[in-house]
């Protein structure tokens, strides 16, 4: 009986301690509880009351977006309005990526019921994917037919990431005639997207596909690009534009004008052919450039959205090599055209005077040498003056004195023409060239023995007559002949004459004005002109395209050779494969007294120096004779501003400009020449 009382005494004890500690537990529970809901209320209160404001804006904004437009690019027009690069608009199918309900490959088989989609637009799109992000409108198919266009917008509701938009595009009218100074334009690249982001340019290219890649569309990239605007528009929670709020419109670049008439270009390009080689005209008077022809040539067209494989291999791997510039890009020896500027350093120099008479025999070697420098006549041509040496080209007469004259020199009097320097044409990558020194030839075989290093007396014979290490591009050699043809006066070679701005109607009108005037006497450049002139006439080199001339015109043969010929070997072109054959030179400017053109031809593996001068012949005869010239319109501006030619360039120069891929220097040349 006492153990049952001691045994209900503690069992209610265990039972009131359990009732404690729950009702303990369940205490602590509700305490935490009620910390839970004031840290809540005091959040709400803080996300609600406190940061309001804050996330108020935040919302306006996640419905508010801002839509970069990109500007209309500047059009590039001749000197009388004829477009030369134009902007035209069409439809353009693309495909955002994240927005697709289905996969990529089911919604274009779909959309090739409406379109006709090739395996050309495919390729274009797939190297697309790998430079747009998922996010971005990736073209599918550029310039939509308009059947085709209107058969798909009324079905765009079932593809989600699928747009049709209006897009301007670029075309050149005049397609391969003027690739290699218009250049083109192409879809931003990597590379370009990292320069834009260095430079800080992020927000003016914002919207923008393509840039300049080459020519005029690179150099003055910021004139033609313009402005982006923007559009502010509302978006529903799908992300579907609900109203328009506000417009800023782009600002369109600005024209470029250039001081060509696309009539001279389409002659001289016909007069080219289908030749290898290189024509270029310039005003002595202006720096004008009058034609710019480098052949072969190509469609820029082709580049415009991304070239196809196939097409790029066949371009790029062409032995001809039809994407390089050969009038701003191709280095070659100048052969005898050399000559005339010889001239100049020799009467300039005081080595020879106007009567000077110098016995030039078929070969000639320097003193102590039994190497003999052979002259393109076996007999030689006796006791002759300069006029005569150029208007017969002699060889022998140009070694002696060379050699007399020496290499620094001949740099020093020769060096004011231009030769060996970027003339500043308004293009990017010209390459500089070669007119040789001491320290230019140290320079270039630096790795070599000491002795090939250093400059000997024989690297000077062959420099005289423009062989050796001389190597310029077709355009120094017509720069360097419009000063002569100008007395000494330097204007800067320049394509662009004036910029057009429609917005601010405004232009900049580059004005022809000398930068420098070479301080040379005016009677030598007289002697060398009447030289130059003989040449033309009955016993000169160039004599057959000096019959039934209606003007006076002065001009020099030059043939460089490309291959080495051993001492006393014939040379043989027959022999040789077309590659290996030597290049024809020509050059001339006319009106003698008042120049108005300057040419500079050269036709690639053409063999001697006279072939090429019907080319230039025919081509001062157009310009001079044939061409039609019209009353130049002014464009409706209310204000200008005239730029020197020399400066205006220069200060547009492009900041997108990259460095040249660096030349193969010349090595030396075999000194002969033929005429």
């Amino acid at each position: 009986m006492k153990i049952q009382r001691q045994f209900k005494k503690t069992s209610s004890i265990n039972q009131n301690s359990s009732k404690y500690r729950f009702e303990g537990r369940l205490i602590v529970v509700f305490i935490f509880v009620i910390i839970l809901f004031i840290v809540l209320a005091a959040r709400f209160y803080h996300l609600q009351i406190t940061q309001h404001e804050y996330y108020s804006n935040r919302a306006r904004n996640n419905r508010i977006s801002l839509l970069p437009t990109p500007p209309i690019r500047g059009e590039i027009v001749d000197t009388n309005g004829v477009v030369l690069a134009r902007n035209y608009t069409a439809f353009s199918l693309e495909i955002i990526p994240n927005d697709l309900n289905r996969p990529l490959e089911e919604i274009i088989e779909a959309l090739k019921t409406y379109v006709d989609i090739t395996e050309d637009d495919l390729k274009r799109f797939r190297k697309f994917r790998t430079d747009y992000r998922a996010y971005d409108n990736i073209p599918l198919k550029m310039k939509l037919k308009p059947d085709e266009a209107g058969r798909l917008s009324s079905e765009l509701y079932r593809f989600p990431g699928v747009e049709i938009n209006a897009r301007t595009f670029r075309e050149y009218p005049f397609g391969d005639l003027t690739a290699h100074f218009v250049g083109y334009i192409g879809r931003v690249s990597q590379r370009d997207k990292d320069y834009i982001n260095e430079n800080n340019w992020t927000a003016l290219y914002r919207g923008t596909t393509h840039i300049g890649k080459s020519g005029l569309e690179q150099f003055y990239e910021p004139q033609l690009h313009g402005v982006p605007g923007f559009k502010e528009v509302e978006k529903d929670a799908q992300g579907n534009i609900v109203r328009v709020l506000r417009t800023i419109p782009p600002k369109t670049g600005q024209m470029l004008k250039l001081g060509m008439d696309i009539r001279v270009q389409q002659e001289a390009h016909r007069i080219l052919g289908r030749k290898r080689g290189a024509m270029v005209a310039i005003d002595p008077q202006s720096g004008n450039i009058l034609a710019f022809v480098s052949k072969p040539t190509f469609d820029p067209n082709l580049f415009i959205d991304g070239i196809d494989v196939e097409t790029w291999n066949n371009l790029n791997n062409n032995w001809q090599r039809p994407l390089i510039n050969r009038v701003t890009q191709g280095l070659y020896p100048p052969g005898s055209t050399f000559k005339p500027f010889m001239s100049m350093a020799l009467l300039e120099s005081g080595t020879i005077t106007a009567n000077s008479m110098i016995y030039s025999p078929g070969s000639w070697s320097l003193p102590g040498s039994r190497h003999q420098f052979r002259d393109s006549v076996r007999s030689g041509h006796g006791t002759i003056g300069l006029t005569k040496a150029l208007q017969v080209s002699s060889d022998t007469f140009f070694y002696q004195l060379g050699y007399k004259l020496g290499i620094d020199k001949t740099r020093e009097y020769l060096a004011p023409f231009g030769l060996g320097q970027k003339t500043g044409i308004d293009l990017p990558h010209e390459y500089i060239g070669v007119l040789p020194s001491r320290e230019w030839k140290e320079k270039r075989f630096a790795k070599a023995k000491p002795a090939q290093r250093q400059w000997i007396p024989a690297d000077m014979v062959s420099v005289s007559i423009g062989q050796g290490y001389n190597a310029y591009t077709p355009l120094q050699m017509a720069f360097a002949t419009a000063i002569l043809a100008a007395d000494g006066k330097v204007y800067r070679p320049h394509l662009v004459s004036q910029i057009l701005d429609y917005e601010n109607r405004k232009s900049i009108i580059i004005e022809p004005e000398p930068s420098r005037v070479i301080p040379y006497k005016p009677e030598h450049f007289r002697q060398v002109k009447r030289g130059m002139q003989y040449v033309l006439q009955p016993g000169g080199t160039a004599s057959k395209i000096g019959v039934g001339l209606k003007y006076s015109m002065a001009g020099k043969t030059g043939t460089a050779q490309v291959v080495r010929i051993k001492q006393g070997a014939y040379y043989n072109a027959a022999a040789l494969a077309e590659r290996y054959r030597d290049h024809a030179w020509f050059i001339a400017f006319a009106p003698v007294d008042k120049p108005r053109i300057a040419v500079a031809v050269i036709l690639e593996n053409g063999g001697w120096g006279v072939n090429a001068a019907p080319l230039a012949r025919q081509l001062i005869d157009y310009y001079l004779l044939q061409y039609p010239k019209e009353e130049k319109n002014d464009t409706e501006t209310t204000k200008q501003k005239t730029v020197p030619a020399v400066l205006a360039p220069r200060g547009l120069q492009s900041a997108f400009i990259r460095k040249p891929t660096p030349e193969t220097l010349p090595e030396k040349a075999q000194e002969k020449t033929h005429e």
